[in-house]
């Protein structure tokens, strides 16, 4: 599979330049991916970028983003294609009211191209003059076993078959990226056709890279302070751990209230930003915030 990324750190600097910031190992699979044409299966909690690794692929490759959205009950035919059929109604009724309805030429009309509407798997296999898209497969562990299964053939010669067209072909394949939130494991089968790698909360000075990619217009001692809380966070027992995509979100919301420093109140204020079940928000009433919030600053205090 062509494409421009000549070594790792290539593809560390493209992805920092799509403001996608990731370490050496995630860069490595990425490079491995793209280079051996495998699909990339990428696991972990919800929020730390997994969806964002093909957005930044797609933009540093200048390729299409195909997106399938998984679902419980998603089935192969819409993820592939469907009929449009209030369309080959309206066919079927005008050759009626015309006279000159031919039952074999009707038919061979309504199952053409013209009336199928393409759903994310076979639109990720036909041609594109720019190269192959990034199919995103998203939130594979929200679907059932026999979804996995059809992925699992598709994915293994590129094509698909609609009954009344035939089978479908892509000429070259799509890059592939899986996610997982891991509510359920995937079967091993679809796991070994794929690249796998745990995409985990980032440490400290990379959270820093990412909010100051993201949010640059937060001044430094904001950034820490939100970086060092939300850290913090991550060590409570809590139902539902804030994401990076999170911490993004709280600092964007802090800079619209005009905020320059953390304090208790602005956390009890803003903690929807970062917390979304009220079990995890109640934890944080009265004196949690202040001490979490204390313990984040100490660390951040020169020694």
């Amino acid at each position: 599979m062509s494409h421009q990324f000549s070594s790792i750190d290539t593809v560390q600097k493209a992805l920092a330049d799509a403001n996608y910031i990731c370490g050496r190992d995630l860069a490595t699979v990425v490079f491995l991916s793209l280079k051996l044409g495998r699909p990339l299966f990428l696991e972990g909690e919800a929020g730390v970028g997994k969806t964002e690794i093909a957005k930044a692929i797609a933009t540093t490759l200048g390729r299409r983003l195909i997106r399938l959205q998984c679902y419980e009950g998603l089935d192969a035919a819409s993820a592939v294609y469907e009929w449009n059929f209030p369309a080959q109604m309206i066919a079927i009724r005008a050759a009626e009211a015309s006279g000159t309805a031919d039952k074999d030429a009707l038919q061979t009309q309504l199952f053409s191209d013209d009336y199928l509407i393409e759903r994310p798997l076979l639109d990720a296999m036909r041609p594109d003059p720019a190269g192959p898209p990034v199919l995103l497969i998203d939130e594979l562990d929200r679907t059932d076993e026999p979804f996995e299964a059809f992925l699992l053939e598709a994915l293994s010669d590129f094509q698909v078959s609609i009954p009344e067209l035939g089978t479908i072909k892509a000429p070259e394949p799509p890059i592939v990226i899986l996610t997982s939130n891991r509510t359920r494991e995937v079967h091993d089968a679809l796991k070994r056709r794929c690249l796998y790698h745990w995409v985990d909360y980032p440490n400290f000075d990379r959270e820093i890279q990412i909010l100051n990619a993201r949010v640059p217009e937060a001044a430094e001692a904001l950034s820490q302070e939100v970086v060092a809380f939300v850290q913090k966070l991550r060590t409570e027992d809590l139902f539902k751990k804030p994401g990076v995509a999170e911490t993004i979100d709280w600092a964007k919301c802090l800079l619209a209230l005009d905020v320059i420093n953390l304090s208790p109140e602005v956390i009890a204020d803003t903690l929807g930003a970062i917390l979304k079940y009220q079990d995890d928000i109640q934890k944080l009433q009265g004196s949690e915030a202040k001490r979490l919030l204390d313990e984040a600053k100490a660390e951040l205090a020169p020694v």
